[in-house]
């Protein structure tokens, strides 16, 4: 594979967050993808999350699978931590990471094929367990990178580029990942970056499994008449049932509606979700309602997008086992080797 690099020079009037750093600083090598892949414009929209929140570099760790999807955390946060793991393992393997060392900020970089087929196990398991992670799915509905069968996340009724047709029902991640119990749940489109960048900052603030699955056509394999993972079929059938804007804090909120009603949300960190709702009846904290909408307008074939879920007082996995708030990497021999005494009371407790 050949990697090309990206000129470390930046021009001096770039703008810059509050760290000092430029949106350059935030980005990877350049992307060897095809030229219009819905992927690059995920990789567009981390990395804008990213410098607006004045998040540094060093501090995030990104883990990916196999398939396009998975390279593409070579092409964002080039100065951070990356870990490109075997297919569908990308979970377990942040989850093991996630509880050696509690202060990285977590993200998992997966695709359909990596989530829905042979990863489909380790993706529930992590929604269920609560690991702290922002998930991106990046769900173009097909393998590109073995030309274009369909994969587990393709609609039944779509049109492969050759003629054929689907005959199999979708998994549907994003009511597996409610099911399952991820406390943070949207849906966003790779071309709507002013809907993806405020949801990509909202997850990474979020306490918890956060979870977003991105339609990102594919333009060498599903992007043609037929197909509903399309640029021209999302538009066509995008049902956005609520705008957000997020703050990092409760200091200088300043914002005006022209319509539709507004509900401000409340994060365990004190940043702030403020919901526009295009859709007065959607009740973003109504997991079981949530469930039902997605359904309903699947059927109608519209894609629903959005903030599907959020609970604001959600717990991590450190919270559900009781772990040390003091990050496993960091702990010293006296923490980690307290003596016979100690084991003895452990296996004590266990008889």
């Amino acid at each position: 594979m050949t990697y090309v690099t990206k000129p470390r020079l930046h021009h001096p009037t770039l703008a810059k967050n509050r760290l000092g750093f430029t949106r350059r600083d935030y980005e990877g090598n350049v992307s060897t993808l095809c030229a219009g892949c819905g992927h690059d414009s995920i990789s567009a929209a981390l990395i804008q999350a990213f410098w607006e929140l004045s998040i540094e570099p060093h501090r995030v760790a990104k883990l990916s699978g196999i398939g396009c999807s998975s390279k593409t955390p070579d092409y964002f946060l080039g100065n951070s931590h990356g870990f490109n793991t075997v297919h569908g393992r990308m979970p377990s393997v942040l989850t093991g990471a996630n509880l050696a060392n509690r202060d990285l900020i977590y993200l998992g970089v997966s695709g359909d094929g990596d989530s829905a087929s042979i990863g489909l196990g380790q993706f529930g398991h992590v929604m269920r367990r609560g690991v702290n992670m922002t998930y991106i799915l990046e769900n173009n509905g097909v393998y590109g990178l073995t030309k274009g069968q369909f994969s587990a996340t393709a609609d039944k009724g779509s049109k492969a580029k050759r003629g054929q047709v689907n005959t199999e029902a979708p998994v549907d991640t994003v009511s597996l990942a409610l099911i399952m119990g991820a406390t943070f749940v949207a849906r966003s489109f790779s071309g709507d970056k002013h809907q993806l960048v405020p949801l990509v900052k909202a997850a990474i603030a979020h306490e918890g499994a956060a979870f977003i699955d991105v339609i990102s056509p594919c333009v060498a394999f599903n992007n043609h008449p037929g197909s509903t993972k399309s640029y021209d079929y999302v538009r066509e059938h995008n049902e956005a049932v609520n705008r957000l804007d997020f703050w990092p804090s409760r200091e200088a909120i300043t914002v005006e509606y022209k319509d539709g009603q507004v509900i401000e949300v409340a994060q365990h960190d004190g940043s702030i979700i403020k919901l526009r709702k295009t859709h007065p009846d959607y009740d973003p904290g109504d997991r079981t309602r949530a469930l039902t909408y997605i359904q309903q307008h699947q059927a109608l074939g519209e894609v629903v997008t959005g903030l599907l879920y959020l609970h604001p007082e959600a717990e991590d996995l450190h919270a559900h086992l009781n772990t040390c708030e003091v990050a496993f990497n960091r702990l010293g021999e006296k923490e980690l080797c307290p003596g016979a005494g100690m084991l003895e009371k452990i296996n004590a407790a266990l008889r």
